[in-house]
């Protein structure tokens, strides 16, 4: 043959089609993202964070709160405007509008499907009736730890849908269904294929983390041909195992203060965790947390955080709060604060109620005024602030270690690292000075020693050694 006619028999090269994504909300959103892109590079799609050039664009919206609706129907119609194919997914696209039609279908009629959350099967195959898929065997396109939108050397570890709780503020069972927990095989192969692709602290999330197992009734599955139970304290021990044998940190998020929790604590105290709970306590007051109707009273959380403290003395609290609830008088939510000081969390942020379309809350009695519900928050904020500080100060002169997110030059001009005390993009960091010894290097994604000299707001200020 010819160098001529090989030449002509080979197949012309076209571009792969492309699919523009933007993923907002939550961790439990941004999983399914992945999930999203991961089954669209397999099937040979590119992908872009651009609506321009894009052959469709997928927004992932929240539709939490009102603001995070308002932020998703934005985004929506600016993805029309800019590219005019698109397909809705996540929490939002499940949301009922005036008359119990679509709520995004109403707004954005010329949006192509709208899916709810977790809906990877339905996404694709709107995906393939607007842009059929390419196809090429001969390209491996996907990493075996799938398509992430985190940095590399952290990664969220999804480990249940939906959540079994009524709360009265929130909608997200409407949405996301009950409690469904994913086997306890392929929790722990998915934290594998993390580990070993070079992930270094992996964030476990959930919308009811204790719960897990619950559904199934704590089946027994299988790893590494071994029995485990789908329970939290089963699946936090094998992956503490985990992450020890790699090296990496175990973050756990959304824990509720079951008392089994207390058989985890043990665990952070001989390194196999983090020492780190984010707890959604919401508020204090026992009767503010019944018309809520949340799984627990303040009391017993006040102390079952002082127990999981003797248990474990470096653990870190971290929680969010409802200011101006319906019905909170001034009282209860000075209780609420003097439980914030009593308690002692370390990391705490705070809403000001807002009434959510679908929310049982909605029907309480004792609505307060707008202006009252942002000045508690301005006073929670303030009071948080102060406890946070306080406890940062008490770190000055220790030694910690810093997993590190930013290193220009090598980290000769410095860099900014976190703590266990710290979680991405929700709590504080650690700002890193450039080191005293020449030989001295910072890497993104290793971890580094350093000595705390100051603080800096909510931010530690440490000198890597």
């Amino acid at each position: 043959m010819t160098q001529d006619t090989a030449t002509a028999v080979l197949p012309p090269t076209t571009a792969a089609p492309k699919i523009g994504f933007v993923s907002l909300g939550c961790p439990k959103a941004l999983t399914d993202s992945e999930l999203i892109l991961t089954q669209l590079r397999a099937e040979g799609y590119d992908t872009s964070k651009t609506f321009q050039g894009a052959d469709l664009v997928i927004v992932n919206t929240c539709g939490f709160i009102d603001d995070a609706v308002k932020e998703s129907l934005d985004t929506i119609g600016e993805a029309l405007a800019e590219n005019g194919k698109v397909i809705v997914t996540g929490c939002l696209g499940a949301k009922a509008g005036e008359g119990g039609g679509n709520l995004v279908q109403q707004v954005h009629p010329k949006v192509l499907a709208v899916t709810g959350p977790h809906a990877t099967n339905e996404v694709m195959d709107a995906v393939h009736l607007h842009v059929p898929k390419p196809h090429d065997p001969f390209i491996d396109l996907v990493p075996a730890a799938g398509v992430k939108l985190t940095p590399r050397h952290y990664a969220y570890l999804k480990i249940s849908e939906g959540c079994n709780h009524r709360c009265s503020f929130c909608i997200i069972p409407s949405m996301r269904g009950d409690l469904v927990s994913r086997p306890i095989g392929d929790v722990l192969g998915e934290a594998q294929r993390l580990f070993e692709s070079g992930v270094k602290e992996l964030l476990v999330i959930s919308q009811d983390t204790s719960a897990y197992g619950v559904d199934v009734k704590y089946r027994t599955g299988f790893w590494d041909g071994k029995p485990v139970k789908t329970r939290m304290l089963d699946m936090v021990q094998a992956l503490g195992e985990m992450a020890e044998r790699h090296g990496a940190w175990v973050r756990l998020h959304y824990v509720y203060p079951y008392p089994h929790v207390d058989d985890v604590v043990p665990l952070m105290a001989e390194g196999k965790l983090l020492p780190y709970l984010d707890v959604p306590f919401q508020h204090a007051h026992p009767d503010v947390l019944k018309r809520m109707k949340r799984p627990a009273n303040g009391e017993k959380n006040l102390e079952r955080i002082l127990r999981w403290r003797e248990l474990c003395p470096e653990i870190v609290i971290r929680s969010t709060f409802i200011a101006g609830f319906p019905g909170e008088t001034e009282a209860e939510f000075e209780y609420l604060l003097d439980f914030l000081r009593e308690a002692e969390i370390d990391r705490a942020g705070c809403f000001a109620y807002s009434p959510v379309e679908g929310a049982s809350a909605n029907e309480l009695a004792g609505a307060l005024p707008d202006e009252v519900r942002q000045e508690r928050q301005a006073r929670f904020m303030a009071v948080a602030e102060e406890v946070s500080i306080q406890k940062l100060k008490r770190r000055v002169g220790a030694t910690m270690q810093v997993l590190v997110d930013s290193a220009p030059a090598l980290g000769r001009k410095g860099g900014v690292g976190r703590s266990y005390a710290d979680a991405p993009e929700i709590d504080g960091t650690v700002k890193l000075l450039p080191p005293e010894k020449a030989s001295k290097t910072l890497k993104v994604g290793e971890f580094t020693r350093a000595r705390i000299v100051g603080v800096q707001g909510h931010d530690l200020i440490g000198m890597p050694i």
